[in-house]
């Protein structure tokens, strides 16, 4: 008798995450994942678990050139009944030495003068679990790109040469990541995380990054970069580290994007502990001290269904515990039909 046929899978779940899986020094958060004691991880294992993502972009994870502490993760999400057979990460710009005062502080070496802030090369990296293929060959890593040469940047007199000069956009990265849809189609990821609009003095240097990299994907898709367009269907994900309504810096980027008609807006929903003072606190993706903000973003291009979208923000019992001890950031996700 011929085994039951299985239900083959209608939509795929697309989501991001910032796990604060990020260690005060190299090689911890690894020693941390395979001693398996540690409770935040844990709760960041049982969150993403609960996601039950098939591509998950991870904002916030400690990189390695041999993919040790991904793959170690990925080992610990197995275990979970989690499973992600295909993984990916490259080298970010934080923690990246410039040899400059990038920061006009006076001074060399410190975190404010690499190519984005970090005490380390690698800290608070991206990466990427898949249950889709990934196409690597087709990997394009735009993180080497200038600022200066974006057009209509708004650098201005934020940085002296030679700083500026040296300055790359991304604060993290910019990738383009392909995975193979399971009829053949490449799915364009196209991964970020901005600099936070603060944490800088009247130059407000931090601000105009944090604008400008968002810009980035606008410039990208109309053509006026170096750069091919990517072709759709693709996703725009990550954390942009701005909220369209509340909270610091220059929001003319953010709601540039969410208003272009090559890609939709899910504006997914959650229940966030605290309500914003001006925008739809439903929509909030991470939970600060002064109350929420919508942070983190998952973008699919016009050409993609969407049959559902959220924010994972359960309010009560053992996953509530989880998502609160593992990060001030929620999952956002959308389930796009398969063509």
């Amino acid at each position: 008798m011929a085994p039951p046929a299985t239900a083959q899978p209608t939509t795929l779940r697309i989501a991001t995450y910032y796990p604060d899986l990020t260690r005060k020094g190299p090689g911890l958060l690894l020693r941390d994942i395979l001693a398996g004691k540690d409770p935040q991880i844990a709760a960041v294992i049982k969150t993403i678990a609960a996601l039950n993502a098939d591509v998950l972009v991870l904002t916030d994870i400690d990189f390695d050139h041999g993919r040790v502490a991904l793959t170690a993760l990925a080992d610990r999400l197995a275990d979970a009944g989690s499973p992600y057979p295909h993984h990916f990460t490259s080298r970010p710009n934080t923690g990246m030495a410039t040899g400059l005062d990038m920061n006009g502080d006076g001074r060399l070496g410190g975190p404010g003068d690499a190519q984005g802030f970090g005490f380390f090369a690698g800290k608070s990296g991206l990466a990427v679990l898949s249950r889709l293929p990934i196409i690597e060959p087709q990997f394009r890593d735009f993180s080497d790109f200038l600022w200066a040469d974006l057009p209509n940047n708004t650098l201005g007199d934020s940085m002296a040469n030679p700083a500026r000069a040296a300055q790359r956009l991304s604060t993290t990265a910019h990738w383009d990541l392909p995975v193979t849809l399971p009829n053949g189609t490449p799915l364009h990821l196209l991964i970020y995380r901005a600099t936070p609009p603060v944490f800088d003095g009247v130059e407000d240097r931090n601000g105009r990054r944090n604008h400008d990299e968002t810009a980035f994907w606008t410039q990208l898709l109309n053509g006026t970069l170096p750069y091919a367009p990517p072709p759709a269907p693709f996703i725009i994900l990550g954390d942009a580290n701005l909220d369209p309504v509340d909270g610091d810096g220059n929001r003319t980027a953010i709601n540039t994007l969410l208003g272009d008609p090559r890609i939709q807006d899910p504006a997914q929903t959650g229940i966030p502990g605290r309500p914003d003072t001006r925008g739809d606190a439903t929509r909030d993706t991470a939970l600060y001290d002064f109350g929420g903000l919508r942070v983190d973003y998952v973008l699919p291009s016009a050409d993609l269904t969407i049959t559902n979208a959220g924010v994972d923000w359960p309010l009560s019992g053992d996953l509530a515990a989880a998502h609160a001890a593992a990060s001030r950031h929620r999952p956002v996700w959308v389930d796009i039909a398969l063509p």
